[in-house]
């Protein structure tokens, strides 16, 4: 990846990561402000840009699993221009401004990469979606298993450390 689709990348996972965090931290009054920012927000930004950085690779190993023979052709990469709208995503994904319209953009950010797979493995446009898709929602579900995981450590934690 070229620099500056790195620092797109992490500004998208920065992006991300406070459009999750920051509807949280105004819902609770108790959290130190700088610990969330620093913490909780920088932390959140790495994993958000590590799954973005992986989409594309993700996306080329699903389509090399579907494909009965493996390509020779270079795997799928971020351009400047397929990053650059999710660094606008989590703008979006704030609960006021609306969830909806950050899904569509994510699925609009796939779709772009579905025409370099389609190319790039000869699988169809429907097909290649598919790999993108499912690349996408699995990485998607990873994190949110990790997530999910975490809260419930951190909430035992602090139940342990009242009693």
């Amino acid at each position: 990846m070229s620099s500056a689709v790195v620092v797109l990348v992490l500004l998208a996972g920065l992006s991300e990561s406070a459009g999750r965090i920051l509807p949280m931290v105004a819902t609770r009054y108790s959290a130190s402000r700088p610990i969330v920012a620093v913490g909780l927000l920088l932390t959140g930004a790495m994993v958000e840009a590590a799954v973005i950085a992986l989409w594309p690779r993700t996306a080329s190993a699903v389509a090399e699993l579907a494909l009965s023979a493996p390509s020779s052709h270079a795997e799928l990469t971020w351009t400047p221009g397929l990053v650059a709208p999710l660094v606008l995503a989590a703008v979006l994904a704030f609960p006021m401004l609306g969830p909806l319209l950050h899904l569509l953009l994510i699925v609009g950010v796939g779709a772009g990469l579905v025409a370099p797979l389609s190319e790039m493995t000869d699988l169809g446009w429907w097909a290649a979606a598919g790999c993108v898709a499912v690349a996408g929602v699995g990485l998607a579900g990873a994190v949110e298993v990790v997530r999910n995981l975490l809260v419930k450590i951190s909430a035992s934690g602090a139940r342990e450390l009242l009693t």
